[in-house]
């Protein structure tokens, strides 16, 4: 299982990002000293045994899912945008996530996504869950993904890029909303068929 996350997390950082850069790199380090590929094989085992005994089949996928968006770290931010081509806003950024790699539409903006989704405490957070941030004078103006050991994954401003942020540092610390768990029925919206 361990080999296939780390083929897996190769392949995302290939098909979705330029060469390495030095946020890249401090991602790398920081995965490597938090045994994070260790620890979401965990995560992914024992979910794979609640799936196994009834629970949501979206859980299932939250490691992939946190591997996906760290192949897009390094992508710029864009006002509306929500794709690879043209790059990320936020709430595009969790939707485009969400929708590649557990195939789920959550709702465009990030207060629909947080009214979308299941309320969580903090510390019940694991990796692939969401969370708010009110960065506008306005409840639940941002979102991100939750990677763990208190990082999240996100497209954060105008002239910045995919980045993973420490929740613990003051800005976002004071900032926080809440946090939200995708569930499987939870979101607004389901992909249209191709």
């Amino acid at each position: 299982m361990r080999i296939w996350l780390s083929l897996m997390l190769l392949a995302a950082a290939s098909a979705h990002a330029a060469p390495p850069t030095a946020a890249e790199d401090d991602v790398g380090r920081f995965m490597a000293e938090k045994r994070l590929v260790e620890r979401l094989d965990q995560v992914r085992t024992t979910v794979s045994e609640k799936v196994s005994n009834g629970a949501s089949t979206v859980a299932l996928k939250t490691s992939e899912l946190v591997f996906n968006a760290m192949g897009f770290l390094g992508m710029p931010y864009r006002r509306g945008g929500s794709n690879a081509d043209t790059g990320f806003d936020c709430s595009g950024f969790v939707r485009a996530m969400y929708q590649q790699t557990v195939g789920l539409l959550l709702p465009r903006r990030a207060n629909e996504q947080a009214a979308a989704t299941q309320k969580i405490d903090r510390q019940d957070l694991q990796p692939g869950d969401l969370v708010f941030f009110n960065t506008m004078k306005k409840t639940f103006s941002h979102v991100g993904i939750y990677v763990g050991d208190n990082k999240f994954i996100h497209s954060p401003k105008p002239g910045a890029q995919v980045r993973v942020e420490d929740m613990g540092v003051a800005y976002w610390k004071t900032r926080f909303d809440g946090a939200r768990r995708v569930l499987a029925g939870e979101p607004a919206q389901i992909p249209p068929a191709p």
